[in-house]
C-alpha cells in the first residue's frame, strides 16, 4: 500500500486527520473517482478478494471494481492512514436469500462507530454514524439503522418515510479471505445480474450528481433528475472511456463472449 499514491489516484489533497470529516472528504473523492463497476466478472476475466490485487488494480490500472474490491482497498488505504478499521459481512436484502454474507462493509471507530461504505453503487454518500438509529443525511438519501440483537439493518427513508431494507450485517470483524466463496459464487452462478450485463457508475464531483453507463443506455443524474440516453454498441467503448476513464481491451465491447456466441 502506497497511501500517497492512492490519495493521488482519488484526487485526495487535503491534510489527513482522524476525524468525520475527513472520512467524509475521502468516502466522497473515492464514489467520484473510482467506478463501481463490474467489466472483469462480466467478460469472466475472474477476479478475486484479495486486497494487493485489488488496490494494484484502482491505483495502477485506474479502475474500479465491485464491493470486495473496492471497499477491500478503501479499508487497507483507511488503516494506512491510520484510522480503526473492521470489515464487516453483510447481506443484500431485496433478493434472492445468500447461505452467508454477500457484501462487504467497512466500520471505522472515531470518536464514536461509522460504517462506511464506497462499494454499493448508487448508496449513501458519507459516513453513518452506527450508534444513533437515525435517520441520518446520507448525502442524496435518508437512512436508519435497526438494531436486533447482534444484527444491524440498513434502511433507506425515502421521501414518502416508508424504510426500505438496504443489507442487514453483523459487526464481528471479517477477513477478506472470508468472502472468497461468495465472490466465486456472484461470478459464476446463472441468472445473476453481475454476469447479465456491463456496468459502471460513479458520483460527479462529489455528487449526488451521478453518471451510470449500463448495457444501452447513459445515465445522467443532475439536480436529482435522470437523463437517459441510448448507446449504441459502436459507442459503447467511447462512452465508457469518457466518463470513467476506462480503456477496453482489444476485442471487448459492451458485450461478453459468451452474449457474442448467442449472437
Amino acid at each position: 500500500m502506497d497511501p500517497a499514491a492512492y490519495l493521488d489516484r482519488i484526487g485526495f489533497t487535503e491534510t489527513v486527520r482522524l476525524d468525520a470529516d475527513t472520512l467524509e472528504a475521502l468516502q466522497r473523492a473515492h464514489l467520484t473517482a473510482v467506478p463501481f463497476e463490474n467489466l472483469d466478472v462480466y467478460h469472466r476475466r475472474g477476479v478475486d478478494t484479495a486486497a494487493a490485487s485489488s488496490v494494484a488494480k484502482i491505483v495502477d490500472e485506474c479502475r474500479g471494481g465491485w464491493c470486495f474490491e473496492l471497499n477491500g482497498a478503501f479499508a487497507g488505504l483507511l488503516e494506512a492512514l491510520g484510522f480503526t478499521v473492521t470489515r464487516l459481512g453483510a447481506t443484500v436484502l431485496g433478493q434472492a436469500p445468500a447461505p452467508g454474507p454477500d457484501h462487504l462493509a467497512i466500520e471505522v471507530t472515531l470518536d464514536r462507530p461509522w460504517l462506511v461504505d464506497v462499494g454499493f453503487g448508487d448508496s449513501f454518500l458519507r459516513p453513518l454514524p452506527l450508534d444513533d438509529p437515525g435517520p441520518h443525511d446520507g448525502g442524496w438519501s435518508q437512512y436508519a439503522f435497526e438494531f436486533r440483537g447482534d444484527e444491524v439493518t440498513l434502511l433507506e427513508v425515502p421521501p414518502d418515510g416508508e424504510r426500505v431494507g438496504v443489507y442487514r450485517f453483523g459487526r464481528t470483524p471479517r477477513a477478506m479471505s472470508d468472502f472468497d466463496d461468495v465472490s466465486r459464487r456472484l461470478q459464476t452462478e446463472p441468472g445473476l445480474h453481475w454476469t447479465q450485463r456491463p456496468f459502471a457508475t460513479r458520483l460527479l464531483a462529489g455528487g449526488p450528481d451521478r453518471v451510470t453507463l449500463v448495457g444501452d443506455e447513459l445515465k445522467l443524474r443532475r439536480n436529482g433528475v435522470w437523463h437517459v440516453t441510448h448507446v449504441a454498441p459502436a459507442s459503447w467503448s467511447a462512452q465508457l472511456e469518457r466518463w470513467f476513464g476506462i480503456a477496453p481491451r482489444r476485442g471487448e465491447t459492451g458485450r461478453s463472449k459468451a452474449d457474442r456466441s448467442r449472437g
